[in-house]
């Protein structure tokens, strides 16, 4: 079973935990973003903690597709407060950048995850985390936000993203990230058609041998849509049968947007298997 080591917390996965999305930004993709409001933020990590959510996860840059990336200046202004905030919780606060500053800057404030879309690749990235204790989830992207979803094309959508994933994690090794430090992300949506993303999803038992916890987060994306023919406000069941069906495939973290459906889902499955 693997486990997460993220700063002073030790994460094991005797069932699957959920990850709750704390947007801070002006623009989430789901209309749920807090606009850097520390007591909003506040509210809803109080409410997603109590319908069952073991790790916050803080973006303060939205990477819907077609998103323009926020500035620094943004950015630190946004998430910083809500991470200083938020370790009154006692539970692991993620932070979810692909700036290196952010990153050091977060963990200052009492961060223990870096969730990086763009896997730690931007010069100074795997320095800032290298250099802490905290845990890192490395994410699949094929272009950027602006770009990723603009016709993506593979020869081979798994086993590309499998070798991507397994090169950063030399990558962060040879850097001195021990692997139980690694989360690993198939980065569901980002770059990726229906057919990618399905193709991923059948075989997340492949990500799942290589021993370390992997992340998955679909909640209200367009492929639910896709499937399901539902606006984003009405993609709550879906996302929590998709996370539901993660967790049979081996998934050890969900990232979602409502707790409390994906937390009822998993408590049918472990009543139900056990």
């Amino acid at each position: 079973m693997p486990v997460w080591q993220c700063g002073r917390y030790r994460l094991s996965f005797a069932r699957p935990a959920i990850m709750a999305i704390i947007n801070v930004t002006p623009d989430s993709f789901s209309g749920d973003g807090v606009n850097g409001s520390v007591e909003a933020a506040l509210r809803r990590a109080e409410l997603a903690l109590a319908e069952g959510a073991a790790i916050l996860d803080v973006g303060g840059e939205s990477t819907r597709p077609g998103s323009v990336p926020a500035t620094l200046a943004d950015e630190l202004a946004r998430v910083i407060p809500v991470v200083r905030a938020l370790t009154a919780f006692d539970v692991p606060v993620s932070v979810d950048t692909t700036k290196p500053e952010v990153m050091a800057a977060a963990i200052a404030a009492g961060a223990s995850i870096i969730n990086d879309i763009n896997a730690l690749r931007e010069p100074g990235a795997v320095e800032a985390v290298a250099a802490t204790d905290a845990g890192v989830c490395i994410m699949h992207m094929q272009g950027q936000p602006r770009d990723m979803q603009r016709a993506p094309q593979y020869d081979d959508v798994v086993g590309s993203v499998d070798t991507f994933l397994r090169e950063r994690v030399v990558v962060l090794q040879a850097a001195g990230v021990p692997a139980e430090r690694i989360s690993l992300d198939p980065g569901f949506g980002f770059g990726k058609t229906l057919a990618h993303n399905l193709a991923l999803f059948r075989a997340l038992p492949q990500f799942v041998a290589q021993g370390m916890p992997v992340l998955v987060g679909v909640s209200r994306k367009t492929m639910l849509g896709e499937i399901t023919g539902r606006p984003v406000e009405a993609r709550d069941v879906a996302t929590a049968a998709a996370s539901l069906l993660a967790a049979q495939h081996g998934a050890a973290i969900l990232r979602v947007h409502d707790v409390a459906s994906t937390r009822d889902a998993l408590a049918m499955l472990v009543a139900l298997q056990d």
